[in-house]
């Protein structure tokens, strides 16, 4: 049995997590939350995308008085991220948050960590403990001779058993680092020593292409391994974009099924389209039509095309000023190449 099958069941909202229910992806606003128009416009952008839980920064009274509005028009589970003032996790419950995140060692005094429990318990809304390797306490830093796996481990169960002794275990544990082995090993050590969902992502991962990179390798070593029930791809760009990164890396990982994986050759010398743009544009067009689980191909040339799209469900090839249709590795069809994206979108709309 894996550690996802085995962890604690947590509704987060009309979304259950954990004993081994469906991987959900989750990703952050980067509007202001106070800003309640912005904040919804960009959530709705994201439920479109494939988001599933989402979570808003409340540094202030206003920016948790608006999650009750925001999360009138939206579809998805909120979670409110508190930081330092244990008076915002309270007031976001207060105003309907599906979840909080807080690290109690920045809460303050242990009453403060208890009053904001005690709203948790009345309402039993789940209280996701983040630690963050940023911000592991000095103490672990000196003991372990560092930041290390160990310590950031030692910190989440420590406030782990500190919400514990108030009697709650409605609870999600984040353990984060941008390191990515330190993530990974931290992730394996806690899986050993908890039954709590786990939130994975490695923090800080970067822009488009460093944080893709670092996302795929952390989250894949540690799903990999059974572990991890909520994931978010941390990039430093358009929230969107985590979304379709989370769902490649889950179908990738064979933990999700439906839309559409879309395959294409490196280019070479025999290319004689602009196969990069044609890729893109591919991509771009199916990316929600998560109602089909099919593989499509995009190849550069007639010559291998066929051959290498054998194992698409549907692929196109091009030629010079023309391209084929082709379907499990053989052509059905040839047509004009700048008829080609819109053949495939015709096959695709009308695919039994």
């Amino acid at each position: 049995m894996t550690y996802r099958e085995k962890t604690k069941v947590i509704s987060i909202g009309d979304r259950v997590i954990g004993g081994g229910n469906p991987v959900l992806i989750q990703s952050m606003t980067n509007t202001r939350t106070e800003d309640v128009a912005a904040t919804v416009a960009q959530i709705r952008r994201l439920e479109e995308a494939g988001c599933e839980i989402i979570r808003c920064t409340v540094p202030t009274m206003e920016a948790a008085k608006a999650l009750g509005e925001i999360k009138k028009q939206i579809h998805i589970p909120l979670v409110a991220d508190i930081h330092f003032d244990y008076r915002m996790a309270i007031a976001a419950m207060e105003n309907g948050a599906d979840k909080i995140r807080i690290n109690p060692g920045n809460i303050g005094a242990r009453e403060r960590v208890e009053a904001v429990v005690k709203t948790a318990k009345d309402r039993n809304i789940p209280i996701r403990i983040g630690v963050n390797s940023g911000s592991l306490e000095k103490p672990l830093i000196e003991k372990y001779g560092g930041v290390t796996a160990e310590g950031i481990v030692e910190s989440a169960l420590d406030k782990v058993h500190m919400i514990e002794d108030m009697d709650y275990d409605n609870l999600v544990v984040s353990i984060k680092s941008s390191n990515v082995l330190m993530c990974a090993r931290a992730h394996e050590l806690i899986a050993e020593k908890i039954n709590y969902p786990l939130h994975v992502g490695i923090t800080e991962a970067g822009t488009l292409t460093s944080g893709n990179i670092k996302s795929a390798l952390g989250l894949g070593i540690i799903l990999y391994q059974g572990i991890g029930d909520t994931i978010r791809v941390s990039l430093t760009g358009d929230p969107v974009e985590e979304i379709k990164s989370a769902k490649l890396i889950l179908r990738t990982m064979g933990l999700r099924k439906g839309g559409i994986e879309v395959v294409s050759c490196p280019t070479c010398g025999r290319t004689k389209i602009n196969l990069i743009e044609l890729a893109n544009q591919v991509e771009t067009m199916v990316a929600g039509m998560d109602h089909l689980n099919l593989k499509v191909a995009v190849m550069g040339c007639v010559v291998n095309g066929p051959g290498e799209a054998r194992e698409a469900d549907i692929g196109i090839a091009g030629g010079v000023g023309e391209g084929l249709l082709i379907k499990k590795g053989e052509v059905v069809k040839k047509v004009p190449e700048d008829q080609l994206l819109e053949t495939l979108r015709e096959e695709l709309l009308h695919w039994k």
